[in-house]
């Protein structure tokens, strides 16, 4: 299939960066052949000259240049805000590729890959694929930002906005499923919060949540994401169900709530996780809440207080991105934890990074040798959730498993994939 045609209508155009113009011609040539619409620079001037006027889906930039390096060229892009994803191509080390490629990602910008030299046209194929970002590994807008814009020209929302959707019901909870790496068994979902606004349209929780956080109003924000997925996840784990396969699942499945590190003082809100799951007859064993390494660093003492308590009371307790903060180890001697969630950075490159895979291996046995369930995010393809079916990974969430989606989507999908299965 073209990428015209895994695209629908938006055509991908692919602006290259590369102080060799054999190199620049070879590239161009080779996106082409995959149905891209292709231009070359040669100089960091005309390179942004082009970004202004012509307004690339993807970008593919050379590491080593004389005039400005790409490290410097990724710096600037991010300063601008650039949407397009980038594709780093070179010669280099392939430590230093993975390097760069992270330095992009944590300066906001929307990484498609590393593209070594020689290239090969399936890997450009590949990388030239569009594909949804997955709000985590977008770079939170600053205070500033809210209330002006956002990087696609878009208004930011307000304080004000947030509060009138609280108010008025406007967050909703989408549901990304958790299978068994080694048979496909469903094993839980992630509840992940969603912002529809009237006006604005959808608004990513990249967007809301550092809103929310910053303005007060993350407790309440929480407090909505609680009532809504422990009523939705009650009613399916209580519900009856003509297939065994779902109605195993039903008595099994967990599921996953992110809590912010503000959140961790509210000791009104803790207690009343137990008070909600009390009243729906829902085990507090099957509820896993997930904090990432930064967040429990920011109140160490307070944190190690209360998620004992939560772990106390039956909660699960998960270390989400990990491998991306600066205290992991001394993280997970000290905070209660049941489960380590492998950070997507690593899955993604896993096919191309050798780096990646000895992390992603280095953490599940980690994770095993610690009692710990490993569960790995962003799987996007069949070779993903293989390598992590080979080293002995236990759980995996992801597109190429499934989008977050709605309490009804979810509720059909587990029976088409689980109900049909033993029909």
């Amino acid at each position: 299939m073209s990428l015209r045609g895994m695209m629908g209508d938006r055509k991908v155009r692919l602006l290259i960066l590369d102080d060799d113009a054999a190199v620049c011609s070879t590239l161009k040539a080779m996106a082409e052949a995959v149905g891209a619409q292709a231009r070359i620079c040669t100089h960091p001037a005309a390179f942004f000259e082009a970004l202004s006027e012509w307004t690339p889906t993807h970008i593919a930039l050379d590491l080593s240049m004389p005039d400005m390096d790409g490290v410097q060229v990724i710096a600037e892009l991010a300063s601008r805000r650039c949407s397009a994803r980038i594709i780093i191509s070179s010669g280099l080390d392939s430590r230093l590729l993975e390097a760069a490629s992270r330095s992009a990602g944590e300066n906001g910008l929307d990484m498609a890959g590393v593209l070594p030299k020689p290239f090969t046209l399936s890997l450009l194929r590949s990388l030239l694929r569009e594909s949804e970002k997955e709000r985590k590994d977008i770079h939170p807008a600053t205070l500033e930002q809210f209330g002006e814009t956002l990087s696609d020209g878009s208004a930011m929302p307000s304080v004000a906005d947030l509060e009138l959707a609280l108010q008025h019901g406007e967050l909703s909870v989408a549901y990304q499923p958790k299978i068994a790496c080694a048979t496909g068994e469903l094993k839980g979902f992630e509840a992940l919060a969603r912002w529809a606004h009237p006006r604005l349209g959808q608004i990513g929780p990249d967007v809301f949540i550092p809103l929310a956080e910053t303005q007060g109003l993350i407790d309440a924000v929480t407090e909505r994401v609680l009532t809504v997925a422990l009523a939705w996840f009650a009613a399916w784990t209580q519900g009856a169900y003509a297939s065994a396969s779902v109605a195993s699942a039903a008595l099994q499945a967990t599921l996953s709530i992110n809590l912010s590190a503000r959140t961790l003082r509210n000791t009104v809100l803790i207690e009343g996780m137990q008070a909600q799951c009390e009243a729906l007859g829902i085990d507090p064993a099957r509820i896993m809440f997930e904090l990432t390494e930064t967040s429990t660093m920011d109140d160490p003492t307070a944190a190690l207080g209360l998620l004992t308590r939560l772990r106390m009371k039956g909660f699960h307790l998960s270390i989400d991105d990990f491998g991306t903060g600066y205290s992991s180890m001394l993280q997970l001697v000290r905070l209660p934890f049941s489960e380590i969630k492998v950070d997507r950075s690593f899955v993604r490159t896993a096919a191309t990074s050798q780096e990646s895979r000895t992390v992603i291996r280095s953490i599940v046995e980690l994770g095993r040798s610690l009692g710990m369930t490993s569960t790995a995010e962003g799987i996007e393809d069949e070779a993903a959730l293989a390598y992590l079916k080979q080293i002995g990974c236990d759980q995996a969430q992801g597109f190429y498993i499934a989008r977050p989606m709605t309490g009804e989507a979810t509720l059909e999908w587990i029976e088409q994939r689980y109900g049909a299965a033993s029909s």
